[in-house]
This record gives C-alpha cells, structure tokens and sequence, in this order.
C-alpha cells in the first residue's frame, strides 16, 4: 500500500510553491477564487506612445500568461489530488480503476494514470 501521508505531504508542499510561483505571475481572479490571471508585470515605466515600449509590454504579458498557464494547470492537478486523498480515492487509475505504481507516483504524486495509460 503507498504512503498515502508522504504523498499527502509532498503535494502540500508544491501546491505551496505553486501558489508562491503564481503569484509572482499573476493574481487570483476576483470573480473566481479558483482561477488565476497572468498580470503584465512591472510596466510601471513603460511609454504607452512608444510601439517599441508597447510591444514589449505585450510581450512580457503573452509570456507570463504562458508561464501563468502552466502553473494554474499543475496547481489543478496537484489539489485534484489532495482532494482524492481525502476522498480514499487517491492512486487509482481513471482510465482503468488499477492501483497507480509506487515509482510512478514517487516521481509525480499527482499522477492520474498508471503507467499502461500514461499516454491516455
């Protein structure tokens, strides 16, 4: 049986560093608590008559939303998963119902699938 508090544990502690990571990026969404915006950055300086200015400014935003994305994705995840630990859900398999294996959960404790359905 999987240490079901070590995984508990180390889940805690990305869903932690995530949020830390997020907010460097973004901000919660106020009109949803469960969703994150990426924000421009420090444009304080920024000449909005600039093009060249601008353009950097909407760059540096594509690319923290970009980064933003990733984050929220994996931050998903990983409370998907604190949510099946407290559910007694947590290491099964959604594609097939199978226990997840150890070592692939000790490489990503929020493993969805077993390693036949990694792919899936």
């Amino acid at each position: 049986m999987k240490n079901i508090e070590l995984y508990k544990e180390l889940l805690t502690k990305e869903k932690t560093k995530l949020e830390e990571e997020l907010r460097s990026v973004g901000r919660v969404n106020p009109e949803n608590p469960n969703d994150w915006q990426g924000t421009p950055g420090n444009a304080d300086n920024v000449d909005d008559a600039d093009e060249n200015s601008l353009a950097d400014k909407f760059e540096q935003f594509e690319e923290r939303s970009a980064v933003e994305g990733e984050l929220e994705a994996r931050l998903n995840e990983v409370k998907n998963s604190l949510l099946k630990i407290e559910n007694g859900e947590f290491g099964i398999c959604k594609i097939c119902g199978k226990e997840i294996e150890d070592d692939r959960l000790d490489a990503n404790p929020a493993a969805e699938t077993c390693k036949e359905h990694i792919n899936n």
